[in-house]
Formats: structure tokens, sequence, C-alpha cells
């Protein structure tokens, strides 16, 4: 089972087809282990192959992911905020949760003309280089917070968090002001702001966040963003 996973987990967010060596290569299997398991899965329906024979993710995998998921109703109950919010600001609004040691994004609407944003829906970033990852990593238990403080800490640009005294003061002033500021984190052209989404017993289940201009309106957002995460953290209450 681990290393039908790892063949799955080969593929990278917006590939849509790999070589079956590329999948060996990336799994850390030998080619032949590699193609019996493709085949396997591919008679499940969870990988798909196409007629020159390189292999996607298959229908069935999706079918079984959808199944009583979390994230999807957690992703319907943000979507009509998401639009209102999205439709304000004009620019990247996105939805985050926290897997693993890194936040996982579940949603993104974008508009033409939008300032560059790195993030994929179904792609990850690292906690302590974007705005959702804070959010989530302030909330977080305290064993990950400090696997994550002790590094190592990637960093994108001259302002994303590199060192463990600037990660500590950033948690903080998250869980203070209720807000993640990250101006040139990513890239430099582009701020991220995030703020957390509450389920019913009021512990963060999701970041909701927008990726603007790096510019002196970029503050401006943080009213709306807020009002969104209220009215997501509502819905997932009602439901």
């Amino acid at each position: 089972m681990g290393r039908a996973v790892r063949v799955v987990d080969a593929f990278r967010p917006g590939e849509t087809t790999l070589g079956v060596s590329e999948i060996a290569r990336r799994a850390g299997l030998h080619v032949a282990t590699a193609s019996r398991l493709v085949a396997e899965l591919v008679e499940l329906g969870l990988l798909r192959r196409d007629t020159d024979r390189r292999v996607g993710l298959g229908l069935r995998l999706w079918e079984l992911g959808s199944r009583a998921s979390p994230a999807l109703s957690l992703r319907e109950a943000a979507m009509p905020l998401m639009e209102d919010l999205h439709a304000v600001v004009g620019q990247h609004t996105q939805l985050g949760v926290l897997d693993g040691a890194e936040v996982l994004f579940l949603e993104r609407l974008s508009a033409p003309g939008a300032v560059v944003n790195y993030t994929r829906i179904a792609g990850r970033l690292p906690l302590h280089a974007s705005s959702s990852g804070l959010v989530l990593l302030a909330h977080a238990g305290a064993d990950l917070q400090e696997r994550t403080i002790d590094g190592p800490l990637r960093t994108f640009t001259p302002q994303t968090i590199g060192t463990p005294a600037a990660l500590r003061t950033a948690l903080d002033h998250v869980r203070r002001e209720g807000v993640a500021f990250c101006p040139g984190f990513i890239h430099p052209d582009a701020c991220g702001i995030a703020v957390p989404v509450r389920g019913r017993s009021g512990a963060v289940v999701a970041a909701l966040a927008v990726i603007v201009p790096n510019d002196a309106e970029a503050r401006a957002q943080i009213p709306a963003l807020r009002t969104a995460a209220r009215g997501i953290g509502r819905r997932l209450v009602s439901h």
C-alpha cells in the first residue's frame, strides 16, 4: 500500500500525465516495480493510461476522495463567501487547510490581470512562508510549532521569514491580531493576507486569504477578509 501511495503521490499540481520511468524515479522504485503498480492502479481506475502509454490520475481517485470529505464540506461552505470577497477585492482569494507540515490549498479564485500568485488548487506551501500557513501554524499544536520553528526555514525572497526568532514573533502577532500580513514573502510584487476560519468548536479549521499587490493599499482588504471568514464560520456551524 505504501508503494502504491508513492506512485500516486508522484503527480505534482498541474501535471496531467507522467511516463512510468519518471513515476519510478519520483517514487524511489525500480521501473519494473513501478510498472506493475501502475498496471494494478489502472485496473482499479485509480490511474488511467493514455494512448501514448503515459499515465494520469483516474476519475475513481477523485470519486473516492470526494466521498464524505471534510475538505469538500468546508469548500462548499466557503465558496459563496469567497465569491463575494473576490468580487470586492478583485484579486486572488484562496482557502487553505493544515496538512502535515504544510498548507494545502482547497480553492483559489483569480481574475485576469491579478498580481502574481504561485498558489494552485491542491498545491502546497511551507507554513512559515505564507500568510495562510502562518495563521494555521499559529493555532496548531505546540509540537508542530516547535518542529517548524527549528527549521529548516526555506526563503523565497529576502522578506520571507528565515529565522526561529522571527517566526516566533510572527506567530505571536497572528494570535494577538488575528491576521497574518506577509508583504513580499513569496514574490516581491505580492502581499498575502490571511485570517482564521473557525468551526463548530471555535477551533481554527482553515485560513482564508487574499493575494494582492504589495503596495500601500494592501491593508485596506483586511476588514472584508475578516467579514468573509466570519461568514464561512457561521455557515459551518449551521450545516
